[in-house]
């Protein structure tokens, strides 16, 4: 029986807060259990495997997350955008570690197509790169070269890997410099060059 009080909702919360703090490949049901004070069994009546669980947090935090950036892009365009997105997507990521690695978990693809939060990443994303005139397949690429650029930024940040004396922030800057670059002359073609 599940215990009074206990939610779905306040279970997948509790796990993504675990998940901050002990590492998201580390939360399990017996582990929220533990900290719940039940029974692994009273876990199962809110979800129905681990595997739910960790994609309930996922998808909680995409929501977070997005929610993040699309307060820090709105009124906003080109670089300034740009910059709003990645400090949103850098702080989420610094703050919020375990929901973050979530983030990257590999869902469903019915799972996937039924989120909100998916489809409103997209919307903000691909809004904030129309500002600099890319159209398909540009815009595919121009976002796979971001999300890998903030990724390998944060991740490295995360763990220390930047062990040079320049700031830290400093660098961060100048790579969104260079980013925007690259996004405001993305729109020549390939084939011009060969004109």
């Amino acid at each position: 029986m599940a215990r009074a009080g206990l939610t779905t909702d306040r279970v997948v919360e509790a796990a993504a807060d675990l998940a901050d703090e002990v590492g998201f490949e580390n939360v399990t049901v017996s582990a929220l259990a533990r900290q719940f004070g039940v029974k692994d069994a009273s876990m199962y009546s809110h979800v129905k495997s681990v595997r739910e669980l960790r994609e309930r947090i996922a998808l909680l935090a995409a929501g977070e997350m997005i929610d993040r950036i699309a307060a820090a892009v709105a009124g906003r365009a080109g670089k300034d955008a740009l910059v709003a997105f990645a400090g949103a997507y850098r702080e989420y990521a610094l703050e919020r570690p375990g929901r973050y690695r979530a983030t990257h978990l590999q869902l469903d693809p019915a799972v996937a197509a039924a989120s909100d939060a998916g489809r409103r990443t997209a919307e903000v994303t691909y809004g904030m790169l129309r500002a600099y005139g890319l159209s398909e397949p540009d815009l595919t690429d121009a976002v796979r070269l971001l999300r890998s650029t903030f990724h390998g930024y944060c991740n490295l940040e995360a763990i220390g890997g930047f062990g040079a004396p320049r700031d830290v922030q400093a660098s961060w800057e100048r790579a969104l410099d260079a980013l925007h670059v690259a996004l405001e002359h993305w729109s020549r073609k390939q084939g011009d060059d060969h004109e």
